[in-house]
């Protein structure tokens, strides 16, 4: 049977014991190892693995050794209790030994749970899951997270007083991070909130998000989106004693007045805008982001990234007389008297 990869958050959480076994597959690694990873705690419990009631073992293992995925369904553990024959890396070559043990499955017997990469239509694996009236099959894609999912990721961490703000703040965190990353973020501000029991706030998400890879330049871009050109000269020096190199900062720069741009010119105004920001952001910067895109506007900025891109061609290009680091350091003081220009 097929089960939708909408389902299968739901699903993992309680799945149903009597069932032959779960399959699988898709494209992305990690979201497939969660899913099961959540399957097998539920079906065999925090003590399954010391119980002997979870066997692992590798698709490859199977090619050479076709009955072993049998035996170990049929095995009995010495402790009560549902049991789990986990096989991950599945591919067409165990197909002969997986295909097998579905049709000699009983009551009684472990359950499998099988994980594959990607799997054609007309694979046999695939079509035999999904042709069985007794197990499932279940494409796992890269998907977002649904607001169910985010939820129970949040309830799961301990963390309940989540007002509607934050939660719009995380669930755009969610679209940005791989689910690993995500999950270990929330458990990061679980671990932050301990013994807290305040709302959870922007300020929160942001001081225990994933750091910008862009932090050691943000004091010179906001020193230049908000007009403090007597700031950008010590920040450079202070940079370029640190080895940034001008095309990098001409890069950052371009990437800073982009997301104002992107806040500032959005249809349903900038308090939308910012929302669709990808990698989102949180806090503190959220606001003042909006304060520079507001200021700026649409137009201003325009010109802004039009100064930018032409510094960044004079860099590329072999005739430039001045020190690269002048002429960033003169775009920046350029924007700056621009953003005051009213």
């Amino acid at each position: 049977m097929k089960l939708a990869s909408r389902d299968i958050a739901r699903y993992a959480a309680k799945p149903e014991a009597d069932k032959t076994g779960v399959l699988l597959y898709g494209p992305d690694a990690m979201r497939i190892a969660l899913r099961r990873q959540e399957m097998i705690a539920a079906l065999v419990g925090p003590q399954g693995d010391e119980e002997m009631r979870l066997t692992r073992m590798q698709g490859a293992e199977l090619r050479r050794d076709t009955a072993q995925l049998v035996d170990a369904m049929k095995a009995q553990s010495f402790f009560p209790g549902p049991r789990v024959v986990f096989v991950e890396g599945a591919n067409e070559n165990a197909a002969t030994a997986i295909l097998a043990a579905l049709e000699e499955w009983q009551p009684g017997d472990a359950q499998l749970i099988i994980t594959a990469g990607q799997l054609k239509p007309t694979s046999k694996i695939r079509k035999a899951f999904e042709g069985h009236r007794n197990a499932y099959a279940c494409g796992i894609y890269d998907d977002p997270p649904s607001r169910e999912e985010i939820e129970a990721t949040l309830q799961k961490a301990g963390l309940r007083n989540v007002p509607q703000e934050a939660l719009r703040d995380l669930t755009n965190l969610a679209l940005a991070l791989d689910p690993g990353d995500f999950r270990q973020t929330v458990d990061k501000i679980a671990l932050y909130k301990f013994g807290d029991d305040t709302p959870l706030t922007g300020e929160d998400i942001a001081a225990c998000a994933p750091a910008s890879s862009e932090a050691e330049l943000d004091d010179v871009l906001h020193a230049v989106a908000e007009s403090r050109a007597g700031e950008i000269g010590p920040v450079m020096r202070q940079l370029k004693a640190q080895g940034t190199q001008p095309t990098g900062l001409c890069i950052a720069a371009l990437r800073h007045f982009r997301t104002l741009y992107a806040v500032a010119a959005h249809p349903g105004g900038p308090g939308e805008g910012i929302g669709k920001l990808r990698p989102p952001v949180f806090g503190p910067r959220r606001d003042r982001i909006m304060r520079q895109a507001g200021s700026w506007g649409a137009p201003r900025l325009e010109q802004a990234l039009s100064l930018i891109i032409e510094t960044d061609l004079t860099l590329r290009s072999a005739g430039a007389t001045a020190p690269d680091m002048a002429l960033v350091e003169r775009m920046l003081i350029r924007l700056a008297m621009l953003g005051r220009a009213r």
